[in-house]
């Protein structure tokens, strides 16, 4: 098929790293590998961090422009066969799929689209209705979180969906044998407020309650956040805390190379794709049962999941892995196991494709 692509959160070529840019690059990759044409078909960036009515009324204006030089493009050199869309939300809506789809009679489908009633507030309510349109326009509505899958049915109880578990990319970033040195411990996280914030204050806090065991902490990441970052963590002698700001992928595979766990609370987190690579690096996880972390880590299989907000539990679960070497190595192997069997690019490749012929594609 010819899909039109399009990441209205944070378009693929985006400056900024983060989950939301390399799951649009990889659904993107994913589709190619299909044997699918596919083409970005807008850069045009609809996030809105706050319900704001005049920023809401300029992208809506915005949209409009867009809409009318897609549609020129379309009668001038053709339409494609699919409009795909990645992440459609309450904060960036996709102001541009549903109503092309609807002038040119395509198909439509989304992919991580999500809902969430407590967010109708001002603008925002504005953003949701069009969300919940392209729900129930959607052919497919691919969702990577049994939470999210709910979510839609719970607004959209019609709307049709589908599952596609998070997914690693076509080359794990492995580079060098896995030699794991007893006590290093790692994270990786942008460094911004809210959840990411949350869930580093309390790392600092569970990382004091086991202060008495040996040892070192590689924190990766950067953002507006690193000042407040760095006080939490400032009390802890130099050698233990290290911060290396932000690292390519493949230097972050070098070093989770060197570790033995992964440490990330994972605040209400989405789902987390660096739980994926940590694992696939053959690191255990800590983190939370929260938000769509069971979807990527195994309890007790692939790592240890402990109760949102609980501190005591999540210091003592990273106790448990500092002590125990042999449980620490049997979820390691696990964890590699899962992360490129079960997760692999391939594999997801492949369900992908059983989803578009099953709901999009028709003989």
């Amino acid at each position: 098929m010819n899909i039109a692509f399009y990441a209205p959160l944070k378009p693929i070529d985006h400056p900024v790293p983060s989950g939301d840019r390399l799951m649009a690059r990889l659904l993107l990759s994913a589709l190619e590998a299909l044997g699918h044409q596919v083409s970005v078909i807008s850069g045009l960036r609809t996030f809105m961090k706050e319900p704001d009515a005049g920023r809401h009324a300029d992208l809506l204006r915005q949209a409009s422009a867009e809409q009318a030089r897609i549609a020129k493009l379309w009668r001038d050199q053709g339409t494609p066969d699919l409009f795909f869309c990645y992440h459609p939300y309450y904060k960036s809506p996709d102001l541009l799929g549903p109503p092309l789809c609807q002038e040119f009679g395509l198909a439509y489908a989304t992919a991580e689209s999500s809902y969430s009633e407590r967010r109708n507030i001002g603008v925002w309510a504005d953003s949701q209705a069009l969300v919940k349109k392209g729900l129930d326009l959607a052919a497919v509505n691919i969702c990577f979180t049994e939470r999210d899958r709910l979510g839609v049915h719970d607004i959209s109880p019609s709307a049709i969906t589908a599952m596609l578990p998070p997914f690693l990319d076509p080359q794990p970033r492995v580079l060098s044998t896995a030699a794991p040195e007893r006590g290093r411990l790692i994270t990786a996280a942008m460094m911004r407020d809210g959840n990411k914030l949350e869930s580093y204050l309390m790392l600092a806090s569970a990382l004091d309650r086991v202060e008495d065991i040996e040892w070192r902490f590689d924190i990766v990441g950067d953002g507006p956040m690193r000042q407040t970052v760095e006080a939490a963590f400032a009390h802890f002698p130099a050698n233990r805390v290290i911060f290396h700001g932000l690292k390519t992928r493949d230097e972050l595979a070098e070093m989770m190379a060197r570790a033995s766990i992964f440490l990330w609370p994972g605040c209400r987190e989405a789902y987390g794709l660096t739980y994926l690579e940590a694992q696939a690096a053959g690191l255990p996880v800590v983190a939370q049962n929260d938000g769509g972390v069971p979807e990527v880590v195994i309890a007790d299989e692939t790592g240890l999941l402990t109760a949102p907000g609980d501190i005591t539990a999540y210091a003592a679960a990273i106790r448990i892995l500092l002590n125990d070497e042999t449980r620490r190595a049997a979820l390691a192997k696990a964890a590699s196991r899962f992360a490129r069997e079960k997760r692999s690019f391939e594999a997801a490749t492949v369900l992908l494709g059983r989803i578009l012929e099953t709901h999009v594609q028709r003989d």
